[in-house]
């Protein structure tokens, strides 16, 4: 009977762990999902804006033949659309690293359910580890996917390359506005375009690497899957040679 007792209690420690797990893991998916949801809300209100401003600095440019106070007008309008873009720019950044947040998150509880039942890993995708390796099995669980498919492919890129437009016809058009030839407002507008591209990937960039290298992984990975195939770097994405584990929290 003691025996029978014991075993009631350890099921019964394990049930409930299991529904802690459980109840954890629908929060991350629930917090992830409305976070995505607001972001592609926010960059979906942006477009839209961008559009109809666009469409109506042309309509006031012909409506009133380029009178003297359209170009203050036109102005006005593209940097409310270049102050809004990198608001919006902000938001996604900031959604980004959420998001990698939640998957790192929801891989440790996978962990968690590994340990519970260690057969029922074998019939995981996803990644059961809660580091940067892991993050990116749980990103793509079938191949390797290079970090610049990841980046050109994201809503990130998306809002940097509108918002860098803006922003460059916006200086563009106060460069006109000042009396400088058309050809120097053009090199302006690129040139400042330019740089918003470069230091929005850098800024995230910037961002992605300090929140790895101030983490430290509960369960982390020892070696890439062996179904991503060859090709991949000898070194894991943290800085790990192949074989080894990131390092541990004490």
């Amino acid at each position: 009977m003691a025996t029978d007792a014991g075993d009631g209690a350890a099921d019964a420690a394990l049930a409930r762990r299991l529904q802690i797990l459980a109840t954890e893991h629908w929060g991350l998916l629930a917090a992830r999902s409305t976070a995505q949801s607001e972001v592609l809300t926010r960059i979906t209100i942006y477009l839209t804006l961008v559009s109809a401003g666009l469409v109506t600095i042309g309509l006031l440019g012909q409506a009133s033949h380029f009178a003297d106070w359209f170009p203050a007008a036109a102005l006005v309008i593209l940097g409310f659309l270049a102050a809004v873009g990198l608001l919006t720019l902000m938001r996604v950044l900031v959604v980004s690293e959420e998001d990698f947040m939640y998957v790192t998150a929801m891989n440790r509880i996978r962990a968690g359910y590994a340990d519970v039942d260690p057969a029922a890993a074998a019939y995981f995708l996803a990644s059961t580890h809660d580091d940067e390796l892991g993050m990116r099995v749980t990103y793509s669980f079938f191949r390797h996917r290079s970090g610049i498919e990841q980046i050109l492919g994201s809503s990130l890129m998306l809002s940097v390359l509108v918002n860098a437009t803006v922003t460059g016809m916006f200086v563009g058009g106060v460069c006109t506005t000042l009396g400088a030839p058309t050809a120097v407002a053009v090199v302006a507008g690129v040139l400042i375009g330019l740089c918003v591209v470069a230091l929005a990937v850098w800024y995230a960039g910037f961002r992605y690497v300090s929140a790895w290298r101030q983490y430290a992984p509960l369960s982390p990975s020892e070696a890439p899957p062996p179904h991503w195939g060859p090709g991949i770097p000898d070194r894991l994405p943290g800085g790990y040679p192949r074989g080894a584990a990131s390092p541990q929290r004490e």
